[in-house]
Formats: structure tokens, C-alpha cells, sequence
């Protein structure tokens, strides 16, 4: 149900940023709202609260974001909490933010290791990613597993690249089972 909703909304949203020419302006809000929701735990247990009623619940998001954003975000952020979806606020805007960058051709590569990589490691992985694909940019996340042993995955989006010795021994094992002497 709630990716439903964040497809639904998010699309709606994209739909007015994009005839308004306003896809920069509603792409910084959401940004800026769903900064709000992640970092501030207390703000997003307040939108969640089942005790708060929706007015009061308006009411606070008008207070906290009616200079700092759009009144198009603020009417959407209302429409939200009236029709029950509070809760679902923050993936609604995750998902716009998701098609914005899609448009841009902004992709997000998250990339583990067993070790940390190098600079310039990093930059060679971030110049193939672009080589190999339809981005113009990308913005990197890396990590490091040492489980991994060895080599790297990277996930852009729903694609995932798995080239670690983990990986490579676990398909090697379940080959060798396989094998009847």
C-alpha cells in the first residue's frame, strides 16, 4: 500500500513540477522535507502519532515549512495527512526525489568493499559506472564489509553487480554439490 501511495502522489507531483517548470524548486522542498523527517525522529513520530488529530497535525507542518517551502508541497504534505497518509509522507517524497534525478540523469551507486578504497580507486569506479551506463552523474555511497573477502558489489537501483569472493565461493560450493562421484 505504501509504495502505492508514494508512486501515486510522487507521480502527481513530478506531473505539476514538470508542466510548472518547477522541477528544481519542488525537488530542494522535498529534499528539505524529508531531511526534516530523517533527522529529526521527533518530528516524524509527531506526524505518525495516532492521538495527534490531522488538523493539529496541518497545522504544525504549516508552521514548521511555510517559509521554507512551496505552498504546492505544503498542500501536498496537507492532502497527505487528511487522506490518512502521514505515515507515508517521507517515502512519497523519496520517490519524487528518485524521478527527479532519473530525468537529470543523476544515478546513486551504492558500492562495498572488503577494504576501504582509495581515492582514486573510488574515482576509477565512479568513471566506469559512468562509462557503462545512461548517467550523467552519480552520486557515490561506499561501504566496507569485510565479509565480502575480497572484490565489490554495487547497486544502482535495482541492479546489482556482485564480483566479491564471497559471492564466487558460495557459487563454487553449491557447484561442487551438484557434482555426483
Amino acid at each position: 500500500m505504501a509504495k502505492l501511495v508514494s508512486k501515486t502522489y510522487g507521480d502527481a507531483l513530478f506531473a505539476v513540477a514538470c508542466e510548472e517548470e518547477r522541477t528544481d524548486e519542488f525537488f530542494e522542498a522535498a529534499v528539505c522535507v524529508v531531511n526534516s523527517l530523517w533527522a529529526n525522529e521527533e518530528f516524524s513520530k509527531l506526524m505518525n502519532h495516532p492521538n495527534i488529530g490531522k488538523e493539529e497535525k496541518i497545522k504544525i507542518v504549516e508552521e514548521t515549512f511555510l517559509q521554507k517551502i512551496p505552498k504546492e508541497i505544503i498542500g501536498l504534505m496537507t492532502l497527505l495527512i487528511k487522506k490518512g497518509h502521514a505515515k507515508d509522507m517521507c517515502a512519497v517524497f523519496k520517490y519524487f526525489i528518485g524521478l527527479v534525478k532519473e530525468e537529470k540523469k543523476i544515478g546513486s551507486a551504492r558500492v562495498v568493499t572488503a577494504i576501504e578504497l582509495s581515492g582514486e580507486q573510488k574515482e576509477k569506479v565512479e568513471q566506469k559506472l559512468l562509462e557503462t551506463t545512461s548517467y550523467e552523474k552519480f552520486e557515490m555511497n561506499y561501504e566496507v564489509d569485510a565479509s565480502l573477502i575480497g572484490g565489490m558489489v554495487i547497486r544502482i537501483g535495482d541492479r546489482i553487480v556482485d564480483s566479491s569472493i564471497r559471492t564466487k565461493l558460495y557459487e563454487l560450493s553449491k557447484n561442487l554439490r551438484k557434482i555426483q562421484l
